[in-house]
């Protein structure tokens, strides 16, 4: 069991199945919010997209990391 995806990139496939949008989407929509913490991120990605906290977290996460190897 040590070959799969972990972290939040596990969440990934459930998240474009339940929420109909490839990851790279709500990442654009991640980078593009004015909001910048990273619970404001989640808690907005809850509120407007009825998203849940799992995903939105996982999400959230996996995009600012990558913000912060630029």
């Amino acid at each position: 069991m040590t070959d799969g995806v972990k972290g939040p990139a596990s969440y990934f496939p459930s998240i474009e199945k339940k929420y109909g949008r490839p990851v790279s989407e709500w990442k654009d929509l991640i980078r593009s919010s004015p909001l910048t913490k990273h619970m404001e991120l989640v808690t907005w990605l809850k509120t407007e997209y009825g998203m849940g906290h799992g995903h939105a977290n996982a999400l959230v996460a996996h995009t600012l990391v990558e913000g912060d190897a630029k």
